[in-house]
């Protein structure tokens, strides 16, 4: 069943978002040399962050925190753009919280439970009900209002959002066990032998890093992690675990309350956190029929809506004429006399003429000089490539020059250019 938008769900007026979006994201390579991964561009014009940002708002949910840390200044500045609509007048309030040692003059947040921990107060003088704590570096759509109303209705201490995954792919994740009413039997934190879900050879059941607490029971767990010198204060390490054993914590599916575009349309989640997940999740959007639809006017990705022109496309004659076929093109870039196929444009690109672009996902404000072939890469924001380069058709070459990943998909970035032309 398709979820709905739940504008004025009384449960999530009753609650507080909070984003931590600390994280570093190094399996991105070079992409998070000077941001983190939630400020990591997607999709043509949003973050990484806009999407839990724009579910908890689309959910209903009117104060909302972010927490930061590592390399946080590209994500502060997103987030004073792009956010800043909300109005203490409407008991609206949005926070950004970076670690400033408001509790120790000598702590940054040392886990996911301790950047909330650190701002106690903050949550407190707000006093919402309920705390939906989530993860801010996914891509993926959801109403909380269903996992808010299941976590009342089952009187759990903490509910948990998941999802099925294979196997092999659930030693990334926290591993749930569950029993016919889906309370957790157990949790484990990143298994290197996931349990299968009962009745379901090569599934496992994964945390998606998403939370639900009474706010009072999550402050008095809160305070005594804080007080337990061996805990690592982590929420995935300490804090589920502790309440699996000691209380009464549930999960909730992904599929209830997935936000999709038709009735048959696959619950999508992605964890963009390699070089090749975060082209494949970009490429993805290329496509006729999109798993991620962004054009759901119901449903709609909120971020900095930077003001350009329109794209535009010149040059019609053979050999030099401006198209792009099966691709996705922001505005303010200029194709001129260049071809593109499945790929996608971020704001700001200019593509010069004779050049050839196939597969590519190109950040802000490139410039394609003129002769140039790309296949299969990632170029950074604000690079300028220089006549006749060409990527993706000499894998050795390729390697050498730029952070080629075993599926041969190619990132490229500013300090790699300068290097070529040293």
């Amino acid at each position: 069943m398709m979820a709905k938008a739940t504008m004025n769900a009384p449960l999530a007026r009753q609650a507080m978002a909070y984003v931590l979006a600390g994280g570093r994201g190094s399996r991105l390579m070079e992409l998070t040399d000077k941001r983190a991964k939630p400020a990591v561009y997607f999709g043509g014009k949003s973050r990484i962050i806009d999407f839990a940002l724009s579910n908890a708002l689309n959910s209903g949910i009117r104060r909302i925190g972010v927490a930061t840390q590592y390399k946080a200044h590209s994500l502060i500045r997103h987030l004073q753009r792009g956010w800043n609509f909300f109005r203490p007048e409407r008991n609206e309030s949005f926070d950004i919280l970076p670690a400033s040692q408001r509790v120790s003059e000598e702590k940054w947040y040392l886990g996911t439970a301790d950047a909330v921990y650190q701002n106690i107060d903050i949550i407190e003088s707000y006093d919402p009900k309920y705390m939906v704590l989530l993860a801010g570096d996914h891509i993926y759509k959801m109403d909380y209002e269903g996992m808010l109303q299941q976590h009342v209705e089952q009187g759990a201490d903490v509910t948990v959002g998941c999802l099925e995954v294979p196997v092999a792919e659930a030693r990334g994740f926290g591993v749930m066990h569950i029993d016919e009413k889906d309370r957790i039997l157990s949790f484990l934190e990143k298994p290197a032998d996931p349990p299968e879900m009962p009745g379901r050879p090569g599934v496992a059941l994964a945390s998606m890093g998403i939370y639900v607490f009474e706010t009072a029971f999550l402050i008095e767990e809160l305070k005594r992690d804080a007080a337990d010198p061996r805990s690592s204060r982590d929420f995935g390490k300490d804090i589920i675990p502790y309440i699996v054993t000691h209380g009464k914590a549930v999960a909730h599916h992904f599929s209830r309350s997935c936000v999709r575009s038709t009735g048959e349309a696959i619950p999508y989640w992605r964890d963009v956190g390699t070089v090749d997940a975060y082209w494949d999740a970009n490429i993805d959007l290329t496509d006729v029929i999109p798993d991620l639809d962004l054009y759901d006017r119901d449903w709609p990705i909120w971020t900095y809506g930077e003001i350009t022109p329109p794209a535009k496309f010149v040059h019609d004659v053979e050999g030099r004429r401006g198209e792009a076929i099966t691709s996705l093109v922001s505005g303010g870039c200029i194709v001129s006399g260049s071809t593109l196929r499945r790929s996608l444009l971020f704001t700001g690109v200019r593509i010069n003429s004779y050049s050839m672009i196939e597969n590519a996902v190109i950040l802000p404000y490139v410039e394609v000089s003129r002769g140039v072939r790309l296949k299969d890469v990632v170029i950074d924001r604000g690079v300028r490539l220089p006549e006749g380069l060409v990527v993706g058709e000499d894998p050795e070459l390729d390697a050498r020059r730029f952070r080629r990943t075993a599926r041969g998909i190619c990132l490229i970035t500013a300090p790699m250019i300068a290097r070529l032309e040293e």
